[in-house]
């Protein structure tokens, strides 16, 4: 079993001061994988203060020189992709190809699209023709508590950790307790490209601990937060004593409207993308609103889809899923799926219990229910797993009204080769993304919601621009 007991502060790998052991959980074999430690307070402290003390020197460190740093870990992480992607599989059960392509793979996509961001962006501007002695300045932050889930680990740790170093912050990384390792590859990465002490610091720990300790810290600027909505209320009532900025990129419950002149491959690639990692994404298409026309033609297309996708453990290779990251996941999944049986929607693929010939392990049956009511639960609450929730719609009208309503508002979807059609429900939807006939956004895409889905938006001169100040500037002389 892997030991991984020390945390990454001032520039070096420490010994906890308050450590506790936690085993990490390989979800294929439900048997430990490593043992990591989780800080105490005191680790905390020494964390932020070792970025506090870090920061004036990096705020006034160049842009070229931020990013030739950046551009040297990039370097360093490139030759870990091997060793993260297997520590990916194992803690939270991407299969390996799966997380070699797109987990490791979404960290170089961040890097090469934040560097690209921060040459382009306009630092100092001025503010207009009508004021010429007015500009307008972007700054760091400051100290920065980053805290992210265990989904897509490396996708979230490079969107928060790459835009604040680029920005100018320092900053504290919490990683989640059940994806720790590849963030520990990470920051073994941050090390070998040389980043001043301090910079960048790691310390492991849950929310209710390390977590809690960084929102509430009197140091800490401001909170970057991936993870739950119930968490993320919890985070804003814990730096509103402080009144930290908080950004906070939380769940999802996204619609994929599938009218009845939509390509004929919409429903399969629907499917396809909610159980896309286990069904553990937020942006995952997991109701899917079918105009009536075409509804029944629909979830026969959809069983089909949903008895193709595979189910294996995450060390082999191919195309199938893995499991849920953990035995609280599995249960909540299995729960919701009894759910929906309980309230009348038809089940007409998988359901509970583990797929067959598979007795250990934290593994899903692909799922598909049809004649769900917007109403039920399966509808309405994130289930954070491999099932979709079949809805029909008469008119654009009506499927637009199901979309939004939700409490959420973070990815929605659109299918039709009418290009008015789209254009209207990519405006009506009330959400932060919208992706039309399988159109994947672009890099530098802004990522984040709305309502509760959150309020932060990451990647590109967005991301950038979470981590930055605005300060307004009279009276200044150009100078050659």
């Amino acid at each position: 079993m892997t030991s991984k007991k020390l945390f990454y502060i001032n520039g070096t790998w420490t010994d906890p001061i308050e450590g506790v052991e936690h085993r990490v959980i390989n979800p294929s074999t439900e048997e430990a994988c490593a043992v990591i430690s989780f800080g105490g307070q005191a680790d905390t402290n020494a964390a932020v203060a070792s970025a506090r003390a870090a920061f004036p020197g990096w705020m006034e460190t160049s842009i070229d020189d931020r990013i030739a740093l950046v551009e040297k870990l990039r370097d360093a992480y490139a030759a870990r992709s091997e060793a993260i992607a297997e520590a990916i599989s194992t803690e939270m059960g991407a299969p390996i190809d799966m997380a070699r392509t797109q987990q490791v793979g979404a960290g170089i996509w961040n890097l090469d699209g934040l560097i690209k961001a921060t040459r382009e962006f306009e630092w100092i501007r001025p503010l207009g023709e009508h004021a010429p002695g007015d500009r307008i300045i972007h700054e760091p932050v400051g100290v920065v508590a980053m805290i992210t889930p265990w989904n897509w680990p490396m996708n979230q740790v490079s969107l928060k950790v790459i835009a604040g170093l680029l920005a100018g912050c320092a900053m504290v990384l919490k990683p989640s307790e059940e994806s720790p390792l590849s963030a520990m590859l990470f920051a073994e990465a941050v090390d070998e490209a040389g980043f001043p002490k301090g910079v960048f610091n790691l310390v492991n720990g849950d929310g209710a601990g390390v977590g809690s300790q960084l929102t509430a810290h009197p140091d800490v600027d401001m909170v970057s937060f991936t993870g739950s909505t119930r968490a993320g209320r919890l985070i804003c009532k814990s730096a509103a004593e402080s009144l930290k900025r908080v950004s906070l990129e939380l769940g999802g419950k996204g619609a994929n409207l599938i009218f009845a002149d939509a390509d004929e491959k919409a429903v399969k690639r629907g499917v396809v993308h909610c159980m896309n990692n286990s069904g553990q994404s937020c942006n995952a298409p997991t109701r899917m609103l079918v105009q009536r026309e075409v509804y029944e033609q629909a979830v026969e297309t959809a069983i089909a889809a949903a008895k193709s996708v595979t189910v294996g453990a995450a060390s082999e290779e191919g195309r199938h899923i893995g499991p849920v990251v953990n035995e609280t996941q599995y249960r909540k999944i299995q729960d919701m799926i009894q759910s929906g049986i309980d309230e009348g929607a038809r089940l007409v693929a998988g359901g509970t219990g583990r797929p067959k010939g598979l007795n250990r392990g934290y593994y899903v049956r692909p799922t598909v229910f049809a004649d769900v009511g917007n109403d039920m639960a399966i509808a309405r609450e994130e289930i954070f797993g491999p099932v979709l929730s079949i809805i029909p719609f008469e008119t654009e009208e009506e499927g637009i009204a199901i979309a939004n309503d939700t409490p959420y508002g973070l990815t929605n979807y659109v299918q039709t080769s009418n290009p008015e059609v789209a254009n209207r429900c990519a405006r009506a939807l009330r959400s932060g993304m919208v992706e039309m006939n399988g159109q994947r956004r672009g890099m530098g895409s802004p990522f984040g919601g709305m309502k509760q889905s959150g309020n932060g938006r990451e990647g590109g001169k967005w991301g950038l621009e979470d981590f930055l100040e605005v300060k307004a500037v009279a009276g200044w002389v150009e100078r050659d």
